[in-house]
């Protein structure tokens, strides 16, 4: 889940990252309000969940309250990658001198932390990688032992940062790697990081991404920050059928049921089995599928979930089909998600051969969830058929739609 910019200075604050004063506008009136009690030249950016926003005109400077009033005025109406802009950030414009970059993230094949750095910020640090590889650097670091000082000025020196660059930039880098560690964070990165011309930093952007599965153990913190369990953050805000979703996975706590996002196919997707639900929905779009969603199924959840999460699918405008799909499983019982979608299927008024595609789920009880099946007249498979082949027959079922 993605943080808004504000959110994500909230968290960073807490870790003592030097921030400029930001205050948060939801109206014209209260950005000019804002930007009179900061005084001089303020920026105002667009606060939604994309990139892009200088491009697409979401950041605006202002130079008096006047002219705040009519930056924030055009910003909050300026829709950004789909999103209209929750709010409005000010902060007084800072006097840059050099632009930094730095961020932590998870490497996968290391599977540990990683610290990257750039004498290069202000644009993508994929950019700089492609083009300007000398001037980027990373390390790993360990998630299980405190965070290195010492380690954490070895990644700036090897750019030949030296001198008070170096004393200064140093803490900032391990600051950011103990908040990436304390909260479940994916990402978490500053760019710019600005060298200002008297010689301090300051973070003026930054970007802050959660591991899903750490909401739970988070909560304190996303409630400090005003986030609500029904916000998804997907890159974006969750849609209503996204939040039906989540409602209907917290309504029960045996298994899991949802974590959906939303799509414009027509093939309603039940899947499961931790990266088979990747796995699979990336088969359905090799083979020429349009998913209606993604999302997530398993860790026995009950009849009453596995219906409800079947009956929001089918209540998608669009959806012609759905294609229940899993990868072989012990802890989820075959019979149990049969007669939960079977259910969700009758009581939206379909008819269960008609309208699921496929039913692929191999493990426990597959016999008795087999029959109930058969009884339907549903077609499944057993482990016989792979995934990939389970969803290359799921959306050759709906050409013929």
């Amino acid at each position: 889940m993605r943080f808004y910019e504000y959110e994500a200075k909230t968290l960073l604050r807490r870790y003592e990252v030097p921030l400029a004063s930001f205050r948060v506008a939801s109206t014209p009136e209260e950005a000019a309000a804002t930007a009179g009690e900061l005084g001089g030249t303020v920026v105002l950016k667009s606060q939604v969940l994309s990139g892009g926003r200088m491009k697409a005109g979401g950041v605006k400077f202002a130079s008096s309250p006047q002219e705040a009033r009519q930056a924030a005025a055009e910003i909050l109406r300026l829709p950004i990658s789909g999103q209209v802009p929750r709010s409005v950030l000010i902060e007084p414009k800072a006097p840059v001198a050099k632009e930094y970059y730095a961020g932590v993230i998870y490497n996968t094949l290391a599977k540990r932390p990683a610290i990257i750095f750039s004498d290069m910020g202000g644009i993508d640090i994929e950019e700089v990688a492609e083009q300007h590889p000398e001037h980027l650097t990373q390390a790993t670091f360990s998630s299980l032992r405190p965070v290195s000082d010492y380690k954490m000025k070895e990644v700036v020196a090897s750019l030949g940062i030296t001198g008070n660059e170096l004393t200064a930039l140093t803490p900032i880098l391990s600051r950011l790697a103990r908040a990436f560690l304390a909260h479940g964070l994916t990402l978490a990165e500053i760019n710019p990081l600005a060298r200002l011309e008297n010689g301090s930093f300051v973070c003026l952007d930054c970007h802050v991404d959660m591991d899903e599965d750490a909401r739970d153990r988070q909560g304190a913190l996303l409630q400090e920050l005003g986030i609500g369990r029904e916000e998804t953050r997907q890159a974006r805000p969750p849609t209503p059928f996204e939040i039906r979703g989540a409602q209907i996975d917290a309504q029960d706590t045996r298994g899991v049921a949802g974590r959906i996002v939303e799509f414009d196919g027509d093939l309603g997707l039940i899947i499961g089995a931790g990266g088979g639900s990747l796995t699979l929905f990336d088969a359905v779009r090799k083979y020429g599928g349009r998913a209606a969603n993604y999302c997530e199924i398993g860790g026995n959840p009950s009849v009453s979930k596995a219906c409800e999460l079947t009956k929001l699918i089918l209540s998608k405008p669009g959806v012609d089909k759905i294609a229940v799909m899993m990868n072989v499983v012990s802890n989820t019982r075959v019979d149990i998600v049969a007669r939960g979608v079977i259910k969700g299927v009758v009581e939206s008024g379909y008819d269960p051969a008609e309208k699921i595609a496929i039913f692929r789920i191999p493990g426990s009880w597959e016999g008795e969830g087999f029959k109930i099946l058969r009884k339907y007249g549903v077609e499944y498979y057993d482990r016989s058929v792979s995934m990939d082949e389970a969803a290359r027959r799921a959306v050759a079922k709906m050409q013929t739609v």
